[in-house]
């Protein structure tokens, strides 16, 4: 990713491990990526429920310690990057809360596009909000009187969002999951070998807690877990799909399966049709790593130009090792970033990222492998520009601030000062994933935004969003 974003969140859930707890730390642990702000897990025995929220990464928050006072045979996690609500402990997930029908925690990844309208209507009918994340709305929801318990409540909630939303959700009885009716966001249920229902953002949080992936959970399902084992209900059908196209770009790990392919996979099919679409006379591929290595293999296997690992990573820098303040961002880039200058100098390089947001990274990159002696450089980006800001969880800059926005490729080429710029066009990447196309949301680069939001939601007016 040539400049930082946010990513949504990841969320876990198990029902049915007396390691409960310690089993959510794993697969937190392993769904790091999609968020570092903050990180949480709630744990309950069917009777007492335990809460451990706290700042940063989930090995800094959810210590030894912590992890001892857990107990239970069913617990969720999340982790998470803020896109509505500030960044501060009172915005951590998962949120819980002891209302009149018991107690209940709920794990959000995604954005509600009805929120503001949600909570002004909550709002005047009394109710006090403790955070400014949408996710608190949906607990919220849950609470009106007229419903007889958690579960009717949490359908009644369902009914009433829209956007894009994974949900787990833990009661005394149970463990539950539920997915928006477009399916934004991955979402899938595992089991292990002793049969423990496992839920989880992605595979890969699966794999590490030796659980097998079952499958996805529907867009428009609820799935509950209790004593008596799985049960499904599909609260909303919905026949138009969707997906986040830019998980398989950039978000979910390479060895996570989502919207059912693996990540890899499809990321190496991005870089063959951008091999096919910007072919180069050159030396070596390079990726940016990690999010560009897969695309670069791709490229440089359809291109039959040799693969070399001109970059090296720093993986010791977390996202928010320096805040990125401008004046500090070349600084950030060198701390994360290291070149082999005896790989570089004199070669004619093709350097394959994944995406490109404001640039000013990707710029600074182009100097440095000019200083290591790269004789040409060229830069091969494995998606279409972005144009539009994200309405459904990924906190892109502002529409002004994205550097594709009223540019054409030759002014964003000499602004980088690279030797050619070749970006994976819309209908290409399309055509390299295993769904079709109408499956898939793209209005990050189209502009077309399949579920409407609030006209006077400040956040998405500010994003530049129509």
């Amino acid at each position: 990713m040539s400049d930082e974003l946010k990513d949504k969140c990841g969320v876990f859930g198990i029902f049915g491990d007396e390691k409960a707890a310690y089993k959510t730390y794993l697969g937190l642990y392993a769904l790091q990526h999609r968020g570092e702000e903050s990180s949480g897990i709630v744990a309950c025995d069917g009777k007492d429920m335990i809460i451990h929220r706290g700042m940063g990464q989930v090995q800094d928050v959810i210590t030894p310690d912590v992890l001892a006072r857990f107990k239970g045979h069913m617990a969720i996690g999340h982790v998470r990057y803020s896109t509505t609500g500030s960044s501060s402990l009172k915005n951590a997930q998962p949120i819980h809360v002891d209302y009149s029908k018991g107690q209940v925690a709920v794990a959000h990844n995604g954005n509600i596009t009805n929120a503001e309208i949600l909570r002004s209507r909550l709002e005047a009918y009394g109710a006090i909000f403790q955070t400014t994340t949408d996710s608190e709305i949906i607990i919220h929801l849950m609470a009106k009187p007229s419903l007889k318990n958690s579960e009717e409540g949490i359908l009644y909630a369902l009914s009433m969002l829209e956007g894009a939303f994974s949900l787990t959700f833990i009661t005394p009885e149970y463990v539950a999951a539920a997915r928006d009716p477009h399916g934004f966001r991955p979402l899938w249920i595992g089991q292990t070998a002793a049969g423990a229902y496992v839920f989880a953002s992605e595979t890969c949080a699966l794999d590490l807690v030796d659980a097998k992936p079952v499958r996805e959970v529907e867009p428009g399902e609820l799935v509950i877990v209790d004593k008596n084992g799985l049960r499904s209900t599909i609260y909303k059908k919905q026949e138009k799909r969707a997906h986040c196209i830019f998980e398989h770009v950039y978000f979910a790990r390479p060895d996570s399966m989502i919207f059912g392919e693996v990540v890899h996979e499809a990321r190496k099919r991005f870089g063959r049709q951008l091999a096919r679409e910007f072919p180069v006379d050159a030396d070596m591929v390079i990726p940016v790593p990690d999010s560009g290595n897969s695309a670069a293999i791709g490229y440089s296997q359809e291109s039959g130009i040799p693969f070399e690992m001109g970059i090296i990573r720093n993986h010791y820098v977390g996202r928010t090792f320096i805040q990125p303040q401008q004046g500090e961002r070349d600084f950030k880039v060198k701390i994360k970033f290291n070149l082999l200058k005896g790989v570089l100098a004199g070669k004619r390089v093709v350097v394959v990222d994944d995406s490109i947001v404001r640039g000013t990274t990707s710029k600074l990159r182009i100097k440095t492998l000019r200083e290591a002696g790269a004789k040409e450089v060229h830069l091969r980006i494995s998606c279409p520009p972005h144009l539009h800001p994200c309405a459904y969880g990924i906190d892109f800059p502002t529409k002004g601030e994205l550097i594709a926005n009223g540019k054409t490729m030759e002014d964003i080429r000499k602004y980088m000062n690279c030797d050619s710029l070749g970006y994976l066009s819309l209908e290409g990447m399309l055509a390299s994933v295993s769904l079709p196309k109408e499956n898939y949301c793209t209005a990050c680069w189209t502009g077309k935004y399949p579920v409407p939001f609030d006209k006077p939601n400040k956040y998405f007016a500010e994003k530049g969003c129509p």
